[in-house]
């Protein structure tokens, strides 16, 4: 059987993308705009971004198409390949916004350890890509950490802090496109629709896919969805982004989860039952407890006076105090 890029598209790639555009859900007008600019917006930079690396990597060797899998090319590169710079970003950045996510800016999302951390992180993974390209067998690997890591470390200079408290929201995101274009690359591979040079590799795969593929869709996907994330997240805190009660009410949840454990004894004490709270004192301490008591009954009484006052003025709009 013989499948060509562009069959590789109308099979794998476009059914997603056209099934996705119904799914995603209607965002408040306000936010639409910003979400349709970004969603434009990735595929162009990802062109941009990838075209020169791209073409470089075709004519070293590194990977090649086969025989009449491709229409016409620009330079080194195939049309269809263009075509799916677009797409992988519109596949992913549909999907993201299809399972949602809180573009909330907090005062906490500034903190300083998780951007560190993780522009540090990918820095560093930045130059052992540049050590594996001296090396024949490890030149693929680190050709996508050195042109995909910097920018990876960029994003998270930025936002790092904003990453680590949405992380329930945003990785799976990143996790589901990217296994399903796993999936479609190792039968593209498999089908010899393109071909990834065992020379320039390290052998190493997973389940028939080489590792430095698995990679490639890994970042690429990361790529597209914190930077998605990242644009609402700078236009919120920019008060370029007016957000309804459902984002807003799903940070402070979030806020809420990374504050730590809430204190019950103090929510019973101070919004719950009185009862309930006099029995809380009498537990730890009788003598108060029986205070306590004494300044409730009091209280009963100015109360249900108050009560008597009120009815008797027939005041509109409040309610009768407990009876003593």
């Amino acid at each position: 059987m013989t499948l060509t890029y562009l069959g590789f598209h109308l099979l794998f790639v476009v059914p997603p993308v056209v099934l996705l555009c119904y799914a995603v859900p209607t965002l408040p007008s306000g936010r639409r705009r910003v979400a349709l600019l970004g969603l434009v917006g990735m595929p162009l930079l990802a062109l941009v971004y990838t075209t020169p690396w791209d073409g470089f990597l075709i004519e070293r060797g590194v990977w090649w198409y086969g025989d009449g899998t491709v229409s016409a090319r620009i330079g080194a590169i195939p049309v269809e390949e263009y075509l799916f710079f677009a797409l992988q970003p519109a596949l992913t950045g549909l999907f993201l916004y299809t399972v949602g996510f809180s573009p909330a800016f907090r005062p906490s999302d500034t903190r300083l350890v998780p951007r560190v951390a993780g522009a540090v992180g990918f820095l560093v993974a930045s130059v052992a890509g540049f050590a594996l390209l001296s090396t024949t067998r490890g030149y693929y690997l680190g050709a996508i950490l050195v042109w995909a890591c910097p920018l990876l470390a960029l994003q998270w200079g930025v936002g790092g802090g904003y990453l680590v408290r949405a992380r329930h929201e945003w990785p799976v995101a990143v996790a589901i496109p990217t296994l399903y274009l796993w999936f479609a690359d190792r039968v593209a591979i498999g089908l010899g629709v393109w071909t990834i040079s065992a020379e320039f590799t390290t052998g190493i795969d997973l389940l028939g896919l080489p590792i430095e593929e698995a990679l490639f869709f890994l970042v690429t996907n990361l790529m597209v969805v914190q930077g998605l994330v990242l644009f609402e997240w700078v236009m919120h805190r920019w008060n370029h982004l007016t957000l309804g009660l459902d984002d807003t009410d799903t940070a402070e949840t979030s806020d809420a989860g990374d504050a730590g454990p809430i204190d019950d004894s103090s929510t019973v004490v101070a919004g719950g039952d009185p009862v309930a709270a006099d029995e809380s004192v009498a537990a730890e301490d009788p003598v108060a407890a029986d205070e306590g008591a004494t300044v409730a009954g009091d209280g009963g009484g100015s109360s249900a006076a108050d009560t008597t006052a009120t009815d008797d003025g027939n005041a509109p709009g409040f309610e009768t105090g407990r009876d003593p």
